[in-house]
């Protein structure tokens, strides 16, 4: 993985025509997007989801006005190309009511439980994105809410409501 400034450089280079610093550029976002959408989608259908993600990337990359954001773009395309798929599969919460009054918790799940979350059916794909982004891309709260568009009130309570879903999962599995 590049550094940011060198990611940046990458993606001057690409927008210039550099088939090369593309390359670079795919390469360095592939394994962080790749969990991410494994988390969100599953690991059944995160290759074929970033397969598109990825193809959107190096089309629009030229769109892209300031090129040290290039993470937090990718990161935003992922999540409207794994939402678009989740609805496609119906795997799509239809009510998320009474959320943005949950307060979010401080602890994080341990990394295991992180790596099982597109496994458990109880925790709706938009905590999944949240979760993902935050504990295992290490993303802080107001760049997750950003990458998602969302307030930063309604990730809070994402985070929250993906927390809680997953100590329930987990009280039941006999695993906490």
């Amino acid at each position: 993985m590049g550094t940011p400034t060198q990611e940046a450089q990458w993606v001057l280079r690409a927008q210039c025509g550099d088939r090369d610093a593309l390359e670079l550029v795919l390469r360095s976002i592939y394994p962080s997007l790749l969990r991410y959408l494994r988390g969100l989608v599953g690991t059944l259908h995160a290759d074929d989801v970033l397969q598109d993600v990825l193809i959107v990337v190096a089309r629009k990359l030229g769109w892209l006005a300031q090129p040290e954001l290039l993470r937090p773009w990718a990161f935003r395309i992922a999540s409207r190309a794994g939402f678009k798929h989740l609805k496609r599969e119906r795997r799509w919460p239809r009510d998320d009511a009474g959320l943005d009054d949950l307060a979010a918790p401080e602890p994080p799940p341990p990394d295991e439980l992180l790596a099982a979350l597109s496994t458990m059916e109880g925790i709706s794909p938009a905590s999944r994105a949240v979760l993902v982004l935050h504990f295992q891309e290490e993303l802080s709260l107001p760049e997750v809410a950003a990458i998602l568009e969302l307030p930063l009130g309604t990730v809070k309570s994402r985070l929250a409501y993906g927390l809680k879903a997953l100590r329930t999962q987990l009280t039941q599995n006999g695993r906490f």
